[in-house]
């Protein structure tokens, strides 16, 4: 008789939610870190005339339930015996909801989104005041530009503003409140994105809140990312409640999951985008170069800073290919094209389709495929676009070094795209740098696991040894990696050139 693989001698198991971009995912975990199982649904990607982002956050609520029921009748452990309840979420995503009911206002408007570029336009004059105070440049991506959009743009937001009844918040909060019955809360990681919260005091400034017109009281309450955030029985599928006990972003869930617990420890997560991740310590640290700091989480009452990159497509690249050109039909195609390539092509692609993110923080900028010759085929286009992934993570890297004054001689990476080779190979060779590939992919929701199962009392911190990772060293000739570099930066320079014309235009 096959042995049941949800079965642990460790008989008390942990659901882990992350809910990401793309859809949602449900984990269960064992008393050993092991994962069990694993659940995933995809939501809709509602893209305007306008090119607005959104998603429809009831939607991903329900998603979220339907994972959970499945997870839990698909497996043969005991409900009884499950302990607790992790999130990891997509991270500047804004949500406005009602108090009274939970039920969404319109929909969410996604982080990517950049309908609030005007506003940000508006207020250019209080940039340095936000810069200093939040450690992020005045941006339409971060949730206080977003929130002020749908109080000035949404009559219903409005109509509950007046009522007392408004809530704003990102995904985690909204997850929270409507599992827990009404749980107002958000932590320190997901807190400090918002452009609202004051890097040095840690917690919601008054002044940036008046910015940007966003009332304090419509705001949750901030609490450490291993705090207990309320108990839910899912809906009525757990036998008795049980605690939300971990609450990350999913980049700051994936820096803790991978281990990165100490300063000058880095990771990259390949997902829609990429969140390039630098763990600085007790102090913030804030970069003359482009990038972001922040609050990587708090844990154990400790509070970790994080110096961050943020890029806008580079796993969607590969979406891009497959949905848009038609390239492939499926993701594992391009890892094959692209080692068929012709090696004398240097095709650069700069994935500027909403803008271009760190270390460039320019909104105006416009895709461009670049460098093309009569070689450049189908094969050529698929390997400039790993290259391209690949560049875009070097660049970010490069500046921490400079912030930093530190090394980096080890990447730490996680996301579906780590599976491409090719691509891993690339990222060694263009960072100089060893990359380390765990073999579990999900490390953000692995990673609020781990936080919840420490704050129990059912892992330890020998948690993180556990994961086994394949290594790829650089082996690229240094000319080689040189002239790769610089066809990528004439190639940013000329996305920038032409970014600035379409402004004046």
């Amino acid at each position: 008789m096959q042995k049941d693989i949800t079965k642990s001698v460790n008989n008390r198991y942990i659901i882990s939610i992350d809910q990401s971009t793309q859809g949602t995912k449900a984990f269960l975990l064992d008393g050993t870190g092991r994962m069990l199982l694993r659940r995933d649904k995809s939501h809709r990607q509602i893209i305007s005339d306008e090119g607005w982002v959104s998603h429809d956050a009831e939607e991903i609520y329900r998603n979220t339930m339907a994972l959970l029921g499945e997870l839990i009748r698909n497996s043969s452990v005991d409900p009884t015996q499950i302990a607790a309840l992790a999130i990891s979420n997509q991270r500047e995503t804004s949500v406005a909801w009602d108090h009274a009911t939970g039920e969404s206002v319109g929909y969410a408007v996604v982080w990517q989104c950049r309908r609030a570029e005007g506003l940000c336009r508006e207020l250019s004059a209080c940039g340095n005041i936000v810069r200093e105070k939040t450690g992020i440049p005045l941006s339409p991506y971060f949730p206080a530009a977003k929130f002020a959009w749908l109080l000035k743009n949404e009559p219903k937001v409005q109509e509950l503003l007046a009522q007392g009844r408004l809530c704003l918040g990102t995904i985690d909060s909204y997850l929270v409140f409507r599992l827990t019955g009404g749980r107002f809360l958000t932590d320190y990681s997901n807190a400090s994105r918002t452009q609202l919260f004051g890097l040095k005091t840690g917690n919601f400034d008054r002044e940036l809140c008046d910015i940007f017109g966003i009332p304090m009281q419509c705001l949750p309450e901030i609490v450490d990312s291993d705090a207990c955030f309320g108990e839910t029985d899912l809906g009525g599928l757990l036998p008795q409640p049980i605690p939300i006990h971990a609450v990350m972003g999913d980049s700051h869930a994936a820096l803790f999951g991978q281990g990165c617990l100490e300063k000058g420890m880095l990771k990259a997560t390949y997902g829609t985008g990429s969140s390039i991740m630098m763990n600085v310590g007790e102090t913030p640290v804030f970069s003359k170069n482009g990038l972001v700091s922040s609050v990587g989480f708090k844990v154990g009452g400790r509070l970790s800073y994080v110096l961050e990159g943020n890029l806008n497509y580079t796993g969607a690249l590969i979406t891009w290919l497959k949905k848009n050109l038609q390239l492939i039909e499926c993701d594992s195609e391009v890892e094959g094209l692209a080692m068929e390539a012709n090696p004398e092509d240097m095709t650069c692609i700069v994935p500027a389709f909403t803008g271009l993110g760190a270390p460039y923080w320019d909104s105006e900028a416009r895709a461009a495929i670049l460098g093309m010759t009569r070689i450049t085929g189908k094969r050529e286009i698929a390997r400039a676009a790993l290259v391209s992934i690949a560049q875009q993570i070097t660049d970010i890297v490069k500046v921490m070094e400079k912030d930093t004054s530190l090394r980096v001689t080890q990447l730490r990476v996680d996301g579906g795209p780590t599976r491409n080779a090719y691509l891993m190979q690339m990222q060694s060779d263009l960072c100089g740098s060893r990359v380390l590939v765990p073999e579990a992919e999900e490390l953000s929701g692995i990673g609020a696991a781990y936080a919840a199962g420490l704050a129990i009392g059912l892992y330890q911190k020998s948690i993180f040894e556990k994961l086994k990772r394949k290594s790829y060293k650089n082996t690229m000739p240094e000319e080689m990696v040189e002239k790769y570099r610089s066809e990528w930066n004439w190639a940013i320079q000329k996305t920038l050139e032409n970014g600035e014309r379409s402004e004046t235009a």
